[in-house]
């Protein structure tokens, strides 16, 4: 019996994909830069299928992929050349198991796409605050496996405080139902956190619970212009202080951003009636200030008080707000038809943001001159996309060639100012092999330590955040 055929005895011939047609959506990054191959496409269901597949896979060392929506920005859900892994995807696992109101959680499937499970707490008069650009088609588990981010973290946390309990596939199959909504349990080790942020490197996450929050019933936002980036930070401290810690996002916007957005992104008008460096886009939340708009236009005019605010926009509807957070969600998109781009996904303490894009800025423009900086992100918790986007008129594929020189004075800047190389997307393929210049030789052998006691023959996404020895 071939493994396929005994891929095919657990899932079904359906489930089981190998027609390259059938598999090509499966094996390339969505931006492009990694492709690979591989033995089989897996469409599990059940947890018990998945951990049958895993005991197959395990009986005859074959190397597993884990995969969700495929929106990873560092290659983690796609196989390498050699053709001999499956990549398991879990997007038919995609049910509400439990809605428990009284105890605000939701128990779901890992295959669950992002956008359903907010649904799922809406229809609750609840929310789930994970807000990312790719929330309509990235799933669950692979939000939990990379420990993902977005635009709520400065209010509520990362992934990783948002989850109660987790079911976890191990390596040689065994199903660990850690499945729990309790609040309060010290019983040993909190194992849930080692599978979180292991980016499929430990086991599969197969189903999570998660918390719910009261939903807001009054949300608002504004388009402010800051003199500079320190001002932005001097206008996130104002209006915490203020609104008594309702801002709920905190958005660092660079005038190019909106520049690329309006050329790029079709029937997208400029928001600013005027150009200015830099904005920042603020929202505030509440379940029993009413009057946010009241609130937020206090805020502005002590901003405009203190000398730190320009000019501001006040949207006055619920249309007007989301066109605002859209600009925001397509910038990335927007650098696409522009050349080559040099992601960075760096964090770096607060008060330190105004130093790092200095610094950064200079020594990229020392190596690629004339390089456009699209700089933005959250800088409520720290976190910013440092994308280098190509200089005009020269060649992409030259530029992408200075790919590790210019992540080497990017990386070294962020570390040199106590920072991560990756905040919220993970190492996968593409920092695993930074990570010694920046962890220690002590955090490194844990790490591997770790992957031996629970993968000791190194099937699962092998490859992936462990630097290559």
């Amino acid at each position: 019996m071939t493994i396929i055929k005994e891929f095919q005895d657990v899932v079904g011939e359906k489930a089981v994909l190998t027609d390259p047609a059938d598999m090509k959506g499966y094996l390339v990054e969505w931006r492009d830069k990694y492709e690979g191959t591989a033995l089989a496409i897996l469409l599990p269901q059940t947890t018990e299928e998945v951990a049958e597949i895993v005991k197959i896979c395990a009986k005859h060392k074959t190397p597993i992929v884990p995969q969700g929506g495929n929106t990873s920005l560092v290659g983690g859900g796609i196989p390498f050349d050699g053709g001999d892994e499956v990549i398991i995807s879990l997007k038919r696992m995609n049910k509400i198991r439990e809605v428990d109101v009284a105890g605000s959680t939701l128990t779901v499937d890992a295959g669950c796409i992002l956008a359903d499970l907010q649904k799922a707490a809406e229809d609750e008069d609840h929310m789930f605050p994970l807000r990312i650009g790719s929330e309509g088609t990235c799933q669950i588990g692979g939000n939990i496996s990379t420990n993902a981010g977005g635009v709520q973290v400065l209010h509520y946390g990362n992934t990783r405080d948002q989850i109660l309990g987790l079911e976890v596939v191990l390596p040689n199959g065994d199903i660990w139902n850690g499945l729990t909504s309790l609040r309060k349990d010290n019983t040993g080790y909190d194992l849930k956190q080692l599978f979180i942020g292991g980016e499929g490197t430990l086991g599969i996450v197969t189903g999570a619970v998660v918390k719910m929050y009261p939903r807001p019933k009054y949300q608002q936002i504004a388009m402010v212009a800051v003199t500079d980036v320190p001002a932005a930070i001097k206008l996130l401290g104002l209006a915490r202080g203020m609104s008594g810690d309702q801002v709920t996002a905190l958005e660092l916007i660079p005038r190019i951003a909106i520049d690329l957005v309006v050329k790029n992104v079709p029937d997208f008008p400029d928001p600013m009636p005027a150009r200015y460096g830099w904005q920042v886009l603020i929202e505030l939340s509440s379940s029993a200030t009413k009057d946010l708009k009241g609130l937020m236009e206090q805020i502005l005019e002590k901003g405009f008080e203190d000398g730190i605010i320009l000019d501001a926009i006040v949207p006055e509807s619920l249309t007007q707000q989301n066109k605002l957070w859209q600009l925001r969600e397509e910038i990335s998109a927007a650098q696409k038809p522009e050349g080559g781009s040099i992601k960075h996904d760096i964090s770096v303490p607060i008060a330190k943001i105004p130093e790092f894009i200095e610094k950064a800025d200079k020594a990229v423009a020392a190596i690629a001159p004339g390089f456009r900086p699209v700089t933005f992100g959250h800088l409520g918790d720290g976190n910013l996309h440092y994308n280098p986007l190509q200089p005009e008129g020269m060649d992409k594929d030259a530029y992408l060639g200075m790919w590790s020189e210019i992540s080497r004075a990017v990386h070294d800047i962020a570390n040199e100012l106590r920072g991560s190389i990756s905040a919220e997307h993970g190492i996968g393929r593409l920092k695993k092999n930074d990570l010694p210049l920046y962890k220690s030789a002590v955090e490194l052998d844990i790490m591997r330590k770790i992957k031996a006691v629970f993968d000791p023959d190194g099937i699962m996404n092998p490859g992936k955040v462990l630097p290559d020895q």
